[in-house]
């Protein structure tokens, strides 16, 4: 049986490929130019699936797929499981989740005070790392779940601030915003189902060596042995 790969379209699978090339896993033509979403490997010995990265811990967590590749983002706001194991860092990928406030907030919402009657209201789509961060500042607020467009909520006054991933930043600066507080750094992460864990754990741990490899020469490369 192939071992089967779960990759997080996007950004993240751009910059996996080659990592799993160095490791001797390359789909059998360009992911690119087809509309296909399964790829045999080049030596049939792995199948790579191509999905949205909200989908694969429940691909993996129900052993579809035996590896799985998806940001760390995605790990934070999915529902607790004991369906599979985080077991890498791969670091690519990077970006952070931030709150982020009207560039001029007034001082009460910098403390994540409410200016007006009511919560203080949050838009976001990672509203269990939203729920979490503020509990843990003791203060209540108001969770207003948006799939995307987050940057313009506090303008059109349907939010006091946003909880949102950003890279550089410019998105939010366009939009009147800034950053106030990093709540999470992330990255790509290698998550593997339990059960194949036991079952594949030569295979899988051979492949984990190999990327656990690349990884490195990647950071030797960026100049991280310096």
């Amino acid at each position: 049986m192939p071992l089967v790969i779960a990759l997080n379209r996007g950004r993240i699978l751009a910059e996996c490929l080659p990592m799993l090339a160095q490791a001797g896993i390359e789909p059998d033509e360009d992911v690119n130019a087809s509309r296909k979403l399964i790829f045999p490997s080049r030596r049939d010995e792995h199948r790579l699936v191509i999905m949205r990265g909200a989908d694969v811990p429940t691909y993996v967590t129900h052993g579809t797929a035996d590896i799985g590749i998806v940001g760390k983002d995605t790990l934070l706001e999915a529902p607790p499981t004991a369906g599979y194991y985080e077991r890498l860092d791969l670091n690519i990928g990077h970006c952070r989740i931030v709150t982020a406030l009207p560039r001029d907030a007034a001082p009460e919402r910098l403390a994540y005070q409410p200016a007006h009657n009511g919560a203080f209201r949050v838009a976001t789509k990672f509203v269990s790392v939203s729920r979490g961060f503020f509990a843990r500042k003791g203060r209540q607020v108001s969770i207003i779940p948006l799939a995307g467009t987050m940057e313009i909520a506090p303008t059109l006054n349907l939010a006091d601030c946003i909880v949102d991933i950003v890279d550089t930043g410019n998105t939010l600066k366009a939009n009147g915003l800034r950053e106030h507080e990093t709540i999470a750094h992330i990255s790509s992460r290698l998550i593997v189902n339990r059960a194949s864990m036991r079952t594949k754990f030569d295979e899988i741990e051979a492949l984990i060596s190999q990327l656990r490899a690349a990884v490195e020469r990647r950071r030797q490369a960026d100049g991280g042995g310096l």
